[in-house]
């Protein structure tokens, strides 16, 4: 289990202590819509069911009671589990608590067990921001994580739509995606199947992100030759913002330009920055 994770689910299900389950009809079950977690590997699911069909469900799962039965907050795998087994009841504990609390404990339980792709995990944390108006920050408490990072997962969205199935499925990294957000969407795609096909690393997909969005710099500025110290003052600061960085340098000074393509990705530039 990480460190700072779980205190949520750990207030509603002590380890330390028994808690009594309620066996539960499965056809008063209701699916949580909010759930994050949305594609399940279907080989684990079937491990599951099997062992599920011989010992029966050994963790209840956590719900909370609605108008036309109870709405799963914590245990998905294990329902579709014990569904699949044929089971006609399952164990559950009954807790009253909000639609947010059900959205983050959900939350919790998933990055818990490391279920959730990296696009999965940003859309969670978009739907607890815009549905349940919580801050980057709190979500940052909740889940035992920095601030920084949640802005950085956001980042994922803003990335190409194919793009972005690849990595639910499991086909390229958060890392690597997160280099290509360096460059325009409209070649994000073409980029990611070449460094699949070459099988890039992070670090060399960084440098050909770097040297694809300089040379689009220099043929579009199409001027004098730039100091090289300046020039390698650009790239010292792309390091270290994540971002594009450009300097025009005039007879008595200059202007720094620094790219963002949403407002996460300005705070955790901000953030870099120091303010």
């Amino acid at each position: 289990m990480k460190k700072g994770l779980g205190k949520g689910l750990q207030a509603l299900i002590p380890e330390t202590e028994a808690v009594p389950a309620n066996e539960i009809a499965i056809e008063d079950i209701i699916a949580n819509d909010s759930q994050p977690r949305k594609e399940f590997d279907a080989e684990a699911l079937n491990a599951l069911t099997d062992s599920v069909r011989q010992y029966g469900v050994l963790q209840p799962i956590l719900v909370c009671p609605e108008d036309n039965g109870y709405k799963i907050i914590a245990g998905e795998r294990r329902y579709r589990a014990a569904k699949a087994a044929g089971l006609d009841k399952i164990p559950a504990v009954v807790r009253e608590i909000t639609e947010r609390e059900s959205m983050e404990l959900a939350l919790i339980e998933n990055l818990q067990r490391e279920d959730l792709n990296p696009i999965e995990e940003a859309s969670a944390y978009k739907v607890l921001m815009e549905e349940y108006d919580l801050t980057q920050e709190e979500i940052a408490r909740a889940i035992g994580k920095s601030r920084p990072a949640i802005a950085n997962s956001l980042r994922l969205l803003n990335l190409d739509g194919r793009v972005r199935k690849l990595v639910e499925g499991g086909k390229m990294s958060a890392g690597h995606a997160k280099a290509l957000l360096g460059i325009d969407s409209g070649r994000q795609y073409e980029l990611a199947l070449k460094v699949m096909d070459e099988d890039m690393s992070v670090r060399e997909t960084e440098k050909l992100v770097s040297r694809l969005t300089e040379d689009k710099r220099v043929s579009k500025v199409k001027s004098v030759r730039k100091d090289p110290l300046i020039k390698d003052i650009e790239s010292r600061l792309e390091r270290t913002l994540g971002t594009k960085v450009l300097i025009n340098r005039g007879k008595k000074g200059g202007r720094i330009y620094i790219e963002y393509y949403s407002d996460e990705e300005l705070e955790r530039i901000i953030e870099a920055i120091g303010g």
